[in-house]
């Protein structure tokens, strides 16, 4: 193997790298968006009071 091919894959691997960490970083970035915006949702949409009382009269 001469120096340019093995400069060319070094160089393929390093952006192969660099794109993969991209692409987890905005994967990442979605599911922490996501996981606020039903964190959100749930806030908005629970009744605070519900299941405060409990009747257990037979």
């Amino acid at each position: 193997m001469d120096i340019a091919a093995a400069s060319m894959a070094m160089s393929q691997s390093t952006l192969s790298t660099v794109l993969g960490v991209r692409v987890l970083s905005m994967a990442k970035d979605q599911a922490v968006q996501q996981g606020q915006d039903l964190v959100r949702m749930m806030q908005q949409s629970l009744d605070p009071n519900l299941g405060r009382l409990l009747d257990v009269r037979a």
